[in-house]
């Protein structure tokens, strides 16, 4: 673990102060995030080709404003990623936008970029009425051969490609040669708040990213969460949530995908521990950090993972340790939640089958966290997602009216369960105070 500590500091240094640093506008205003997604590897033999074409990416707001900018990573790619244009608008159906709502965006002051290997960009501001849990249309033309080396690989939201025929970033009525449920390159949409402003980071794996909802249904937990947040204001509240989510997202190791014919090493997402400066505390105005990372550690070794990677109850809170004292060090108040039930859980990869992960040792591994978690104190404060989630007749399963199917993931309704869970009150304390004093932690 303090191998991948030193990796996370050294290699996010340089991006998280540039970020960090533009985190404040004129004004004594500040960016919040609105919308967010971590950038991950493409599955491997799934990667995504585009020449001469134009990405219509759907994503759905958080929180509203009326300045608005977006992010665009390059971190996974071994070449320069060019974007010959992009434009944001309002969404009104499918691929389609309100063309009174169109807004061509700029970086440095150029309507094209090149963004080295490895790093990102934050496009130029542009004046534009983004409502509160509404859907924007982020358009990327992109006009030289181009691989999808980053990506977000579980969108479970529809958008939409081009033919091969130019630039469409302004097409109210949008060509569409194929429809993706991935989010290439895009990983954030910011919205210009007051000084009370702030974001909640939903720091996790599978359970987070919505895997087991449905598609098109903005039905994560997160994106409930932001509906309730925005309900209990009248839609007035300027705070965003970010969903940093990662299928397959392990605390302490990268993840490994398994071969068809058994072996490992293709990474899937980089560990919670490394990605955690990027995807967390370098998020613009910051204030919150929700964790649900450890199921995956506990559940994947001896299944997809080799079994000499097995992990124990202690090695898993040193990790959240960490996490807590990186976040306290930045003042971001962190908040854990148990991990959820997963007996009889699998993953069916086709041949060779389905892949199991459960037994009696894991189990005993999980409810050791879980004591911790809730007993402990080390956390600003806890949800127990475990007792919403599990069959209260048998503890160990998930409740079969959340069950997406595989034992593993809940569904809509369980996702909603899950946010209903988390009190609002957590995320009161920042409208009265500025974000640089209105975080106290434990000592």
């Amino acid at each position: 673990m303090n191998r991948l500590f030193a990796n996370a500091l050294a290699s996010g240094l340089v991006g998280l102060l540039s970020v960090l640093a533009m985190a404040q506008s004129p004004g004594g205003k500040r960016w919040i995030g609105t919308w967010g997604t971590a950038p991950q590897p493409p599955m491997p033999g799934h990667v995504q080709s585009f020449q001469r074409q134009t990405l219509r990416l759907i994503v759905h707001t958080s929180a509203g404003g009326t300045r608005v900018r977006i992010k665009i990573s390059n971190t996974f790619g071994d070449r320069p990623l060019v974007i010959g244009s992009a434009h944001i608008a309002r969404r009104t159906e499918a691929a389609d936008i309100d063309p009174t709502s169109d807004r061509t965006l700029k970086f440095h002051g150029k309507s094209s970029t090149t963004i080295a290997a490895g790093s990102m960009i934050v496009s130029d501001p542009v004046v534009l009425q983004v409502p509160a849990l509404s859907d924007l249309a982020v358009s990327l033309f992109l006009p030289a051969s181009t691989e999808a080396k980053t990506t977000h690989v579980l969108a479970m939201q529809t958008s939409y490609v081009s033919p091969e025929t130019g630039d469409s970033t302004a097409a109210a009525n949008f060509p569409v040669a194929k429809k993706i449920r991935t989010w290439p390159f895009l990983t954030g949409v910011d919205v210009e708040a007051s000084s009370r402003g702030a974001a909640i980071v939903a720091f996790g794996s599978s359970l987070t990213d919505g895997d087991g909802t449905d598609s098109d249904s903005n039905g994560r937990w997160p994106d409930v969460l932001a509906q309730r947040l925005q309900k209990s204001s009248g839609g007035k509240l300027e705070l965003g949530i970010l969903n940093e989510g990662i299928i397959g997202n392990r605390l302490l190791n990268d993840s490994p995908v398994q071969a068809v014919g058994g072996s490992f090493g293709s990474v899937l997402g980089q560990a919670g521990l490394t990605r955690f400066d990027r995807d967390v505390l370098a998020q613009s105005s910051v204030q919150y950090v929700v964790v649900g990372l450890g199921i995956n550690d506990i559940a994947f070794p001896g299944s997809l993972t080799p079994a000499t990677e097995g992990v124990t109850a202690e090695s898993i809170i040193a990790a959240y340790r960490q996490l807590i004292a990186r976040a306290h060090q930045k003042g971001i108040r962190i908040i854990g939640t148990t991990n959820p039930p997963f007996e009889n859980g699998f993953l069916d990869l086709g041949p060779p089958g389905r892949i199991a992960f459960y037994t009696p040792e894991k189990e005993s591994v999980r409810q050791k966290v879980n004591v911790w978690i809730l007993s402990s104190g080390e956390f600003d404060s806890v949800v127990d997602l475990d007792k919403v989630l599990r069959d209260p007749s048998h503890p160990s399963r998930l409740l079969p009216s959340y069950d997406s199917g595989d034992h593993l993931h809940p569904n809509n309704a369980g996702c909603r369960a899950e946010a209903d869970a988390i009190p609002l009150t957590l995320f009161e304390r920042h409208q009265a105070t500025s974000l640089s004093n209105a975080v106290s932690h434990k000592q």
